[in-house]
C-alpha cells in the first residue's frame, strides 16, 4: 500500500515538474541538470506556485490540508508559493450513507435509530477529516434539533501512511535543497502532523466548542453550540444545530437587514476579545465557518462553526502583540525590535539598532496611506518576514494568529471596504495593556497574591523560632538583628495590605 502510493506521489511530482523546483536549489546543481536531461521532454507554461497548487490537489485531501496548514508558514515560503497555497479549497465527496451508519454504530455500540429519533443520511458538509449530518435527538434526550458531525473511517490507517511519506520526502528536500536546513521542512511536517491528529480527536474538538462558547457566554456578538456531551465520542460530536446565513452571501445579508458596516466592525471586536481578553482563539475563521444569525433573538450576530483548530496566547504571547501593535502604529520602531529581543525570540546578541532600521525599511512606506488601507495581518506578516533575517524564530501560535488576523480582516472589508481595523482595534489593545501595567494590574496582583499572604505571615513566628533552635548556632547577634529589621518590615508590609484590601473592598461597593 505504502509502496503504491509513494509511485503515485513520484509519478504526480514528475507530472507536475515538482523535481526541478526543488533540485534547482540543490547546491552543486548536478542533480537538477540530470532532471532536465531525463525530461527533456517537458515544458512548463504555467508558473512554479500553480504547479505545486495543482500536484497537490492531485494527491488527496491530506495533502491539500497540508498545502492549507503551509500556506499559513509566510515566515517561510516565497509570497507567490503562499499565496497559491491559499487558494487551496478542501472540496472531498462524502463518503456513502452506509460507512456513515457503520461508524454511528461502532461509536455508540447501537444503531443510530436508538440513538437519535430522526437522522439525515445526506450530509450537509464534507471535508477531509470528517462530515456533518443533521439529526434530531431522542425525546429522553431532549428532542433537541442537532448537527452531528461523523469522523471519515480508517483516517488514521491513511493519515499515518501519508505523514510517513510527507516525513520521508521532507528528509530528502533537507539534504538536496540549499535552503532545507533553514526552512526545517521536517519540523513543518511534525507540526502539521500535531494538528491533524488533534482534529482527528472529536472530544478534543467538543472541548474547544465548549471552551469557546463559556468565553461567549452571555455575549450578543457571537453565538457558540452547545455541545451534547452524553453524545460525543471521540469519532461523532454532536452540537446543536444553528441557522444563519453564510457570511460570504453578503446579498442575502443585506436582504435580510443586516448592517454590513456593524457587521464588520462586530467581527475585529469578537476577533481582539478573544485574543487580549481570552488568549484563545478560533484559528480557522475562514467564510465557510462562519454564519450570521437572522432570527430576532440573535439578529446580526455571528455564528461560529468547526472548532477543529483552535490556538492559545500566553500573556507573553499577548505583552508582545500589544507592544507590537501599539508601537507600529506610533512608529516607534525601536520599541518592536527591543519587544522582539526581550520576548527572548530573537537572539540575545541582535543588534537592537540594525534590527531597528530594518523594521523601518520595511514598515515605513505603509504609512503613506489611510489606514483604513493598512492590512493589520500584512503588518504583522512583513515583521515576520523582517525578523527572520535575524534569525527570529517565530512561534507556530503567533503564526496561526496571523493567519487568522487576515481571515477576519478579509471578511471586514468584503463587509466594508472602509473598515478601519486600528481605530476599532486600539481600544482593546489600550484596555489590556492598562490591565498589565496600570492600576487594574495593581489590584489583581493584590488580590491573587492575598491568599498566598495570609497563609505565609502567620507562620512566620513558628519559622523564626525554629531557626533560632538551630544546634551550634555560633553567633546569634546578627540573626536577632535581621530578626528585627524583618519584623519591622511586616508590620509595614502588614499595614500596607490591609490598606490595599480596604481600598479594593470599598471599591466593590462603591
Amino acid at each position: 500500500m505504502r509502496l503504491f502510493r509513494l509511485a503515485k506521489i513520484l509519478s504526480i511530482a514528475s507530472r507536475y515538474g515538482l523535481d526541478e523546483m526543488i533540485l534547482e536549489h540543490e547546491p552543486s546543481g548536478r542533480l537538477a541538470a540530470l532532471s532536465r536531461a531525463f525530461h527533456f521532454w517537458r515544458r512548463f507554461d504555467t508558473p512554479s506556485a500553480v504547479r505545486l497548487r495543482q500536484a497537490l490537489e492531485s494527491l488527496g485531501p491530506i495533502f491539500v490540508k497540508f498545502g492549507q496548514v503551509l500556506s499559513t508558514r509566510r515566515d517561510l515560503l516565497r509570497t507567490d508559493i503562499a499565496d497559491e497555497l491559499a487558494k487551496l479549497q478542501d472540496r472531498v465527496p462524502p463518503f456513502s450513507s452506509e460507512l456513515v451508519l457503520r461508524q454511528i454504530e461502532t461509536a455508540y455500540g447501537r444503531p443510530a435509530s436508538e440513538v437519535f429519533a430522526e437522522f439525515d443520511a445526506t450530509p450537509v458538509a464534507s471535508a477531509s477529516i470528517a462530515q456533518v449530518h443533521f439529526a434530531r435527538l431522542r425525546p429522553e434526550d431532549g428532542g433537541h434539533e442537532v448537527a452531528v458531525k461523523v469522523l471519515r473511517p480508517e483516517m488514521h490507517d491513511v493519515i499515518a501512511n501519508d505523514l510517513a511519506l510527507l516525513d520521508t520526502l521532507a528528509s530528502l528536500l533537507e539534504k538536496v535543497w540549499s535552503d532545507g536546513k533553514r526552512l526545517k521542512p521536517r519540523e513543518v511536517v511534525g507540526e502539521f502532523a500535531k494538528y491533524l491528529y488533534d482534529e482527528l480527536d472529536l472530544m478534543r474538538e467538543a472541548a474547544n466548542c465548549s471552551q469557546l462558547r463559556r468565553n461567549f457566554s452571555g455575549s450578543t456578538l457571537l453565538q457558540v453550540p452547545e455541545v451534547y456531551w452524553d453524545q460525543c465520542t471521540t469519532t461523532v460530536m454532536v452540537m446543536e444545530r444553528m441557522r444563519g446565513i453564510p457570511i460570504s452571501q453578503t446579498e442575502a445579508l443585506v436582504a435580510a437587514g443586516v448592517d454590513l458596516p456593524a457587521l464588520s466592525r462586530a467581527g475585529v471586536e469578537i476577533f481582539f476579545t478573544q485574543v487580549f481578553r481570552d488568549g484563545f482563539f478560533h484559528a480557522d475563521m475562514h467564510p465557510g465557518n462562519i454564519f450570521i444569525a437572522t432570527d430576532p433573538a440573535h439578529h446580526g450576530s455571528y455564528i461560529a462553526l468547526d472548532f477543529g483548530i483552535v490556538g492559545t496566547l500566553t500573556d507573553n504571547d499577548k505583552n508582545y502583540l500589544a507592544q507590537n501593535f501599539l508601537a507600529f502604529f506610533q512608529r516607534d520602531y525601536k520599541r518592536v525590535a527591543t519587544a522582539h529581543i526581550e520576548a527572548g525570540w530573537a537572539p540575545p546578541d541582535t543588534r537592537a539598532d540594525e534590527f531597528e532600521a530594518a523594521i523601518r525599511a520595511v514598515c515605513e512606506p505603509i504609512f503613506d496611506r489611510p489606514l483604513h488601507e493598512i492590512s493589520f495581518g500584512r503588518v504583522l506578516l512583513r515583521l515576520f518576514q523582517t525578523s527572520r533575517r535575524f534569525n527570529v524564530e517565530i512561534q507556530p501560535q503567533l503564526v496561526m494568529l496571523q493567519k487568522t488576523l487576515l481571515n477576519i480582516e478579509g471578511l471586514g472589508r468584503q463587509l466594508d471596504p472602509n473598515l478601519d481595523l486600528w481605530k476599532t482595534a486600539k481600544p482593546f489593545l489600550e484596555r489590556w495593556m492598562s490591565e498589565q501595567l496600570g492600576r487594574r494590574a495593581f489590584h489583581r496582583g493584590v488580590q491573587q497574591e492575598a491568599p498566598y499572604w495570609a497563609r505565609t505571615l502567620p507562620q512566620l513566628p513558628r519559622l523564626v523560632y525554629q531557626a533560632l533552635a538551630q544546634p551550634k548556632a555560633p553567633d546569634l547577634a546578627p540573626l536577632l538583628a535581621e530578626l528585627a529589621r524583618t519584623q519591622r518590615q511586616q508590620r509595614r508590609l502588614l499595614g500596607v495590605i490591609a490598606l490595599l484590601l480596604a481600598a479594593l473592598l470599598a471599591s466593590q461597593y462603591l
